[in-house]
């Protein structure tokens, strides 16, 4: 283990162990005591407990090491442990070379995954979890799973009200409505134009992650763009300030509009910095609130942040990650983490730098499609960069491995979609989406894979599986323009959606958001079925071999 100390003296009279996605001095016990020191770790084996996108792996370290300097700056100690080891090996060391009394303080862990690896320490004594003050909800502000499951819809009303959030002194919403999402479907034709994205200026601490990155990293898929990622807390300001400017003025109506001239259109792109805290949900929220935009455009940022994100955090601890108040969409838990595929893909194991702590597992494996023998289709290779033939699908995924970062609207509705047409094991996609993006932990990408792409978690927090047809694509994007399939003719997403549905019939036949497509599928004919599965399972055979559907072979 390497460890580095430095700032004013070596000691403290407490010691704060941030963690990689709790860089912040503004909240929890680094804001509460200006005398407290920081602890920092830097594990091999965290980073390479899946073969994370490297873009994503430059992100943690460029701001991990910036908010150790900011801490520094405030005349903190700094102990910073680097390692081969995990995080685990890496404090319990540093607790020991430093001589600490006491235990080291730490707002408890957002992720599942690292309260279990920690929970030795809390139990030696070493580490004591504090709340965690990075949210603007509480557990009472979500309150027990009702009958039925929880819905973000209830939970955002409720929360507006509490917070007194575009509401007036009667509770009543700003514009007679709660959501103003059924506006939020324009498809964007160019006009007006969408905002490039900030670029960062090199700096040696750039090169030198960039450098570190491709080198000790360099069996990680994924390019590495530093000059695309913030890192200082200037850089996150900056990197705000061009959301507010650009973005949000336009974001409401193109909020779920997909194009091949923008990855990004008018999405803020803030998520991989708010999920480590370099900018912290309220404030997101009070300088939105503050814009002078149409009230559709502050209202579907806002439900972002305060309604899904918040509420996506509570169902997975609440469900203990999906282990958990599922019922019968309830399944084993995975032995160890999963890479998404990556291994099949590249042609090799996948060796991390070693092996993950006890009590690390690979996550729950709940799948409601597996009552009807669905959810065991391995990820093709498409997901990893070999062509599909299909363009949305190409489009996206490139766009992945070049920024680790997309946005929603792509995720569910391209690559969650498809995925799920496919009938591809549940747990394996998510394990790509943790591996892929660079704001993905657990309590976010679990449920936003697990519980809404895929429903594999059933009614616990979403009504249906969100699956669709080549129509949709074709209406909220420019993807189907230079495809070699057609929508509506010979594009191959439209009888895959059809073979789903009829696979899972007798699961979604009595499910009311369902009724009225479930009446179509009765109404297909034996004949349209048979060819609707044929389509289904030439496209599954293709893709998770690695070739792309072609359309003689769908002849």
């Amino acid at each position: 283990m390497q460890a580095t100390r430095s700032g004013r003296g070596d000691r403290a009279t407490t010691w704060v162990l941030a963690l990689p996605d709790q860089l912040t001095q503004d909240v929890g016990p680094l804001a509460q005591d200006p005398r407290a020191g920081v602890i920092m770790v830097e594990s091999d084996e965290w980073m390479s407990r899946r073969p994370y996108h490297r873009q994503r792996l430059a992100m943690l370290l460029l701001n991990a090491r910036e908010f150790a300097d900011e801490c520094r700056a405030a005349s903190r100690p700094v102990h910073c442990a680097r390692g081969s080891g995990s995080i685990l090996d890496l404090v319990r060391a540093a607790h020991r070379a430093l001589g600490a009394s006491g235990a080291f303080v730490c707002m408890q862990p957002a992720e599942r995954e690292m309260r279990a690896e920690l929970a030795p320490l809390v139990a030696e004594g070493v580490v004591a979890f504090v709340p965690h003050e990075g949210w603007m909800t509480t557990a009472e502000d979500f309150g027990p799973m009702p009958k039925g499951g929880w819905r973000m819809d209830a939970f955002y009303r409720r929360v507006r009200k509490r917070l007194g959030i575009m509401v007036d002194a009667a509770g009543r919403p700003e514009g007679g409505a709660w959501s103003f999402d059924t506006e939020n479907r324009e498809r964007w034709d160019g006009v007006p134009a969408a905002p490039e994205p900030p670029v960062f200026a090199m700096t040696a601490r750039r090169a030198e992650v960039e450098r570190e990155i491709n080198e000790r990293f360099a069996h990680h898929p994924g390019t590495v763009d530093v000059r695309a990622l913030p890192a200082t807390l200037q850089d996150t300001h900056a990197l705000w300030s061009w959301a507010l400017r650009d973005c949000l003025p336009h974001f409401g109506p193109f909020e779920d509009a997909m194009s091949t001239r923008s990855r990004g259109l008018f999405h803020s792109r803030i998520s991989p910095v708010l999920n480590v805290l370099r900018i912290l949900p309220h404030r997101l929220v009070d300088d939105v609130l503050k814009l002078d935009v149409p009230l559709a455009c502050r209202e579907g940022f806002v439900r972002q942040v305060i309604g899904w994100r918040e509420f996506v955090h509570h169902v997975h601890e609440a469900t203990d990650g999906f282990r958990t108040g599922l019922g019968a969409a309830a399944g084993p838990v995975a032995q160890a983490p999963g890479d998404g595929g990556f291994a099949r893909w590249s042609g090799g194991a996948w060796a991390t730098a070693a092996k993950a702590p006890d009590g690390v597992d690979g996550g729950a494996r709940p799948s409601w499609a597996a009552q009807a023998g669905g959810g065991s289709t391995p990820l093709p290779p498409a997901f990893w960069g070999a062509p599909s033939g299909l363009r949305c699908l190409d489009q996206v995924v490139e766009g992945v491995w070049a920024e680790a970062w997309s946005h929603h609207i792509t995720r569910l509705m391209v690559l969650g979609n498809i995925a799920t047409l496919l009938d591809v094991d549940p747990r394996e996609l998510t394990d790509w989406f943790w591996v892929a993006y660079m704001d993905a932990w657990d309590w976010v990408v679990e449920p936003n894979v697990l519980g809404m792409a895929t429903y594999s978690a059933g009614e616990v927090m979403t009504t249906k599986p969100y699956v669709c047809g080549s129509a949709y694509v074709r209406k909220m994007g420019d993807f189907c323009d230079g495809c070699r399939f057609t929508p509506g003719s010979t594009c191959p997403i439209t009888p895959m959606y059809w073979a789903f549905l009829s696979r899972h019939e007798a699961s979604l036949r009595e499910n009311p958001r369902m009724s009225l497509v479930m009446g179509s599928v009765r109404k297909r004919s034996a004949e349209q079925r048979r060819g609707d599965e044929r389509v289904a399972s030439i496209v599954r055979e293709l893709l998770v071999h690695g070739k792309p559907i072609t359309a003689e072979a769908l002849r």
